[in-house]
């Protein structure tokens, strides 16, 4: 039996088979549903300029504006409105940033469907949605007596970029899974360095190592 829910959901991820895949799961479980879709960051701001939404599910990498920095958008012209992030990126990688950045939850791509309708529920419920692995990970943080980590210096760009060099990707292979110029990622690199006082792509793959990014 389907869920008694009435809602509307704006479903943004830069994929189609991921949005239809989405869309089919809510659809299976909730009575009345309406969704909208948004594969890029000015299609976001379009639909949510032209209509009411309930909750948005946003991809954490999308071309153009990356989904943190889209989450920050949407938390400063609509505050009301709840954003579930998704991303193919373990919790330890991203969770804090997005949820401190004031997102209503985080799920990974490759949960099972009843993690995303439980979310989803919990957020319509008015609350956050944590899994038991971003509660550790948020107890974690509130252990560190106010210890500032590497990462939490960077932009949500370059910490986006720090995270793909310290899986090995090239500059090459981040410019065309971000939708980048090389040069342009070439620049983040050099901040990201700068900031870090890291030396070069090695340090940045034994930082993430030593601080447990990397699953």
């Amino acid at each position: 039996m389907k869920i008694q829910k009435k809602f509307s959901v704006l479903v943004a991820d830069d994929h189609k088979i991921v949005r239809h895949g989405l869309k089919k799961i809510l659809e299976d479980e909730f009575s009345e549903v309406t969704i909208g879709e948004a594969s890029r960051d000015t299609e976001i701001a379009e639909q949510l300029e032209k209509s009411k939404w309930d909750l948005v599910i946003l991809d954490i990498s999308m071309p153009g504006k990356s989904g943190l920095e889209v989450l920050k958008d949407i938390k400063a012209t609509h505050p009301k409105i709840p954003v579930l992030i998704l991303s193919m990126y373990p919790e330890e990688q991203f969770a804090l940033r997005v949820m401190k950045s004031g997102a209503s939850g985080y799920i990974r791509k490759d949960s099972a469907p009843e993690e995303l309708v439980d979310a989803v529920n919990e957020i319509l419920e008015g609350r956050k949605y944590i899994s038991p692995t971003v509660m550790d990970i948020l107890s974690d943080n509130v252990k560190k007596d106010g210890k500032v980590e590497l990462s939490e210096i960077l932009s949500d760009r370059e910490y986006e970029i720090f995270m793909l060099i310290a899986q090995g990707k090239t500059v090459s292979e981040i410019a065309e899974i971000l939708s980048l110029s090389v040069k342009t990622v070439s620049t983040h690199r050099t901040h990201i360095l700068e900031k870090t006082k890291l030396k070069n792509n090695a340090d940045i793959v034994m930082y993430a190592v030593r601080n447990k990014l990397l699953q």
